[in-house]
């Protein structure tokens, strides 16, 4: 007598490599360990870097802008308010990136004020 065995095997290959958005948020979660120097990080690049110079070029543009300013200042209060509420690392990097997004774009826009 023959014994005929059938296996069902399921198979789940999956060929996409996650998002960059998606590798993003885990390097972000594996940061929690570095938390203290990430907050000390934000607050010292966005309080005597990032904010002081870009307020200086929109006020050095000739006529200032007084939105450009208060964006200058918002940005810096995102990264801020968002460490001294000892949010996750998942969430104050991202707004970190995105407030110095928001930097980048008003030194932009104050360099193209002032070539006008």
């Amino acid at each position: 007598m023959t014994t005929v065995n059938i296996q069902n095997i399921p198979v789940n290959y999956n060929a996409s490599s996650p998002s960059l958005f998606t590798q993003f948020i885990n390097w972000t979660k594996d940061q929690e360990q570095n938390r203290l120097l990430w907050v000390g990080l934000i607050i010292a690049a966005h309080g005597c870097i990032l904010t002081p110079i870009t307020v200086m070029a929109v006020l050095m543009g000739g006529a200032p802008s007084l939105s450009l300013v208060v964006l200058a200042i918002i940005a810096m209060g995102m990264a801020l308010v968002t460490n001294l509420a000892a949010q996750p690392t998942k969430v104050t990097i991202p707004v970190f990136f995105l407030s110095v997004l928001l930097d980048v774009a008003i030194l932009v826009t104050a360099i193209i004020q002032q070539t006008l």
